[in-house]
């Protein structure tokens, strides 16, 4: 009898140039030999280079979508990319939780776009906390660590983040440690340095990673070496070629 795969499921949104979203999700998930389920939050209309609108699915749909793919698959670790607010996520985590409280969730707080398209205008302090406290990882840039918090360093705002789960800072977009992550877990902080250099920059690479690690940690790596291997698989990703468009199968 054929081995059962190893699931994971993305709930996030449709990017037709599959550079990001659930698209860029399942061929993240593919690479790592891991089955990859989804469920759409959203469909957008974007390129590589320009965000045109977007739509969002309604939170009812959603749930009823992950009953379904919870009575039906064994998953242990959920990815959930963008979504309209923090409540939204909130009943998303809740419903979760409940049903399998066992489950690892992996959130990347996907506040605004890579081509400046504001996803979430308010966020809820309250749920934030009780979000952050029900999640396993969740991976904000810089920009999106200090708007989390409202703190003026990112640094800073992923300790207070860590205050309640771990924090993968990612450093994509820090100028002064280029390609430098560090992962805050309670009270230690683990520096990730890049492995490669003159990378080029990627629509979706912040997607790629947390699928990277979710993968990662459904096949049974500690937190601390599933990042470290999801960026080692980035940065081949970013390395694949020089358009906004990265390959998967390098």
């Amino acid at each position: 009898m054929a081995e059962e795969p190893t699931c994971v499921l993305s709930v996030a949104g449709f990017d037709p140039s599959a550079g990001a979203g659930l698209l860029a999700d399942i061929k993240t998930f593919e690479q790592h030999k891991v089955y990859g389920l989804s469920i759409n939050t959203a469909n957008t209309l974007q390129t590589e280079n320009k965000f045109h609108s977007i739509q969002w699915e309604k939170i009812e749909s959603v749930l009823n979508a992950l009953k379904v793919m919870l009575n039906s698959y064994s998953i242990e670790v959920i990815k959930i990319g963008i979504v309209p607010s923090f409540e939204y996520l909130s009943q998303l985590v809740h419903y979760i939780k409940n049903k399998n409280s066992q489950i690892k969730i992996v959130v990347d707080p996907i506040i605004k776009s890579s081509t400046g398209f504001d996803f979430q205008k308010t966020i809820d302090k309250k749920e934030l906390i009780f979000v952050l406290k029900n999640i396993y990882l969740i991976t904000p840039n810089m920009q999106e660590a200090i708007l989390l918090t409202n703190t003026v360093d990112s640094k800073e705002a992923a300790k207070q983040l860590s205050e309640h789960c771990n924090v993968l800072l990612k450093g994509g977009h820090n100028e002064k440690e280029t390609g430098i992550d560090y992962l805050y877990m309670k009270d230690e902080r683990i520096e990730l340095k890049p492995t490669l250099n003159n990378l080029s920059a990627k629509h979706g690479s912040g997607c790629v990673l947390s699928a990277a690690i979710t993968a990662n940690i459904a096949l049974g790596q500690d937190l601390k070496t599933s990042c470290v291997e999801a960026k080692k698989y980035v940065e081949h990703f970013l390395n694949s070629n020089k358009s906004l468009l990265g390959f998967h199968n390098v």
